[in-house]
């Protein structure tokens, strides 16, 4: 037993070959296999070179590397990223690549720009991205601060790409960001911009004194805030950020500067929506911009009060639209909005203002090319909505009565126009009468059915 016990022991000490017995720990066995370099520790070891190597020489290797490449670079480790931040805070380094690219000309240089500008964000985000928010977006903005393409009022080259290129760099930057850091972002531009301060001067002036300024507000809120989102919900959070400092009127004014209908000499409209009818595609951006301010209202902490109010300020600036402009407005905007406005107005016993409305939607549809049955359906709705049988039957009659008011008005105008101004009145005529016919015929057949 005791014997056992002493060769279990040495056994259990002592380790075996596969061919025979047991043998002594030879020290110089241990060294005879190749050691094993993992890839992290090769890494290392290359980083460890790279920064024992002169920082002129180390420049010139980066300045071998693309945007892109450096971005990935920058990711290696600590060590790295601090020396391709003194990299790209050089002066050379932003003449070259901040500055020089914001004035191309072609339409491939145009989409090779917004390229690097989308790797010069990638950059920025990989090689600050252990830094707290505050201090990367300090960093970030100094680099790009006092750069005349990037700040308002300040670059006199025509057709300056600079906004564009600062969305670029801008979406490139932040996506993935939260609300947040996206409204810290938001707050560092308006002091590196002085934004509030100048969309306060062109609010606070009238429509069209400022003309200069009012477009370059429009050019940057657009092209660096709101135009690089391709999602909706992203698109409103900036929209609403823009619009929540003013009151009500304010807010409907700076609407109309962002999205409203551009003439081909670069102003603003602001006397065409009120003295001419505009085609539908001059109001198209303009119903967008609603659709998405006021999509998911209650996640924003909106109302539909609150709508409604914006929409009745802004079809008064700077005085009351043309009404078909205000009907082809409230078609674009789509059913849901559409109806919530004219109900409302029905409701609160609007029914003469509702009622020339809906002629003016009826002859829109016709115009553009929309189905009447959609304003057959819109008629429904808000006669539904209307509660008594007395107020249902006063809100028919009311229409009617402006059906044949709207006609001996175009007549009018018709008959009383020289030359010029008969074929068009008179082409209106026409299809008035056209559309009160379709109107009447699938409203008489739905009421039939």
């Amino acid at each position: 037993m005791t014997r056992r016990r002493t060769m279990s022991k040495m056994y259990g000490k002592v380790p075996w070959t596969h061919k025979s017995g047991p043998y002594k720990k030879d020290p110089h066995r241990l060294r005879e296999g190749p050691s094993i370099v993992t890839r992290s520790q090769a890494a290392l070891a290359d980083t460890s070179l790279l920064l024992r190597v002169p920082e002129e020489v180390f420049h010139m290797i980066l300045d071998q590397l693309s945007v892109r490449d450096i971005s990935v670079f920058s990711m290696i480790s600590k060590e790295i990223t601090s020396c391709v931040v003194d990299y790209i805070s050089t002066i050379a380094w932003r003449n070259k690549n901040i500055i020089r690219c914001s004035h191309p000309i072609t339409t491939i240089q145009q989409r090779a720009t917004l390229g690097h500008y989308r790797d010069l964000g990638l950059l920025f985000k990989r090689c600050t991205l252990l830094q707290p928010t505050k201090e990367r977006l300090k960093f970030i903005f100094s680099k790009f601060s006092q750069i005349p393409c990037f700040l308002l009022e300040q670059c006199d080259v025509p057709d300056c790409r600079g906004f564009t290129c600062y969305g670029a760099f801008l979406q490139t930057l932040i996506a993935g960001w939260d609300e947040l850091e996206c409204h810290r972002v938001f707050n560092f531009l308006c002091d590196l911009t002085n934004l509030l301060q100048k969309t306060e001067g062109v609010v606070m002036a009238k429509p069209g004194v400022k003309r200069h300024q009012e477009l370059q507000l429009r050019l940057f809120c657009r092209h660096v805030l709101l135009n690089p989102w391709l999602d909706q919900s992203e698109g409103q959070f900036w929209l609403m950020l823009l619009l929540k400092p003013w009151p009500l009127f304010n807010q409907a004014k700076i609407l109309f500067i962002l999205y409203g209908p551009l003439l081909p000499e670069g102003v603003l409209g602001w006397q065409d929506v009120v003295v001419s009818v505009l085609p539908h595609n001059s109001l198209w951006e303009l119903a967008k911009a609603i659709l998405v301010l006021f999509s998911k209202m209650e996640v924003r902490g909106w109302s539909s009060d609150s709508m409604l109010a914006i929409f009745e300020e802004l079809i008064v600036i700077p005085e009351q639209w043309h009404i078909e402009n205000v009907a082809r407005l409230l078609v674009l905007c789509g059913s849901s909005l559409c109806y919530t406005i004219l109900a409302s107005k029905a409701l609160n016993g609007r029914l003469p203002e509702v009622s020339r409305l809906i002629v003016f939607i009826i002859l829109v549809c016709q115009k553009d090319g929309y189905h009447i049955s959609w304003a057959v359906k819109l008629v429904q709705a808000i006669w539904k909505a209307i509660s008594t049988p007395p107020e249902r039957f006063n809100f028919i009659l009311q229409l009617e009565n402006t059906f044949s008011d709207v006609t001996k008005e175009f007549y009018e105008q018709a008959a009383a126009g020289n030359h010029e101004e008969n074929r068009e009145s008179f082409q209106s005529f026409c299809i008035l009468l056209e559309s009160s016919a379709r109107f009447h015929t699938k409203f008489l057949q739905v009421l039939l059915k």
